[in-house]
């Protein structure tokens, strides 16, 4: 790792994570622009005018691109290997979580079954609206135009311009 990466990487966690939200009166913006200017240095490509939000996690960043006007919500965890793409908004804990526990022997309990070896990659279009508390779990692309509602656990793709929620997501509508 290089030691502009992880000195970012060592200032973000360790006060920049802490600092307020973004339209915090005074204060927001500085906190916001010491963010993004960190996340630049961490994150494979940072567009412009991204949000990072207070709280907001991503491992050591690796191989995250986000794109431009764009953010990441108030403690929301985001997996390396993410693609955001442009005009994307994310609720406040949003999560994204890898497929990981092997669960198909009954012999031995499901702890001792080990991971499974597969790297999730979550993509996420443009102008995709992500609600608060959504959860997007394994390898999952969520495409242009999406609207994600509020609380939904996200198992499956769905076409563009959906609108989806529920637990599990299930299609509502299109959005034309």
């Amino acid at each position: 790792m290089h030691l502009k990466k992880a000195l970012s990487l060592t200032l973000y966690y360790s006060i920049a994570i802490h600092l307020p939200v973004s339209n915090r009166r005074y204060i927001g913006g500085i906190s916001k622009k010491i963010r993004y200017i960190l996340c630049k240095n961490i994150f494979m490509k940072c567009g412009l005018n991204v949000n990072i939000e207070k709280g907001a996690k991503f491992g050591r960043g690796e191989n995250i691109i986000i794109g431009n006007n764009s953010g990441i919500g108030i403690n929301s965890r985001i997996l390396s290997n993410t693609i955001i793409g442009e005009d994307v908004m994310m609720g406040p804990n949003c999560y994204m979580l890898e497929k990981s526990h092997l669960f198909d022997r009954i012999d031995i309990p499901m702890r001792m079954q080990g991971r499974t070896s597969e790297k999730s990659q979550i993509i996420i279009g443009n102008d995709v609206w992500i609600g608060r508390d959504v959860l997007i779990i394994g390898s999952k692309v969520i495409k242009d135009g999406t609207i994600v509602g509020a609380r939904s656990v996200v198992t499956k793709n769905f076409p563009e311009y959906s609108i989806i929620g529920g637990n599990p997501a299930k299609l509502i509508r299109k959005r034309f």
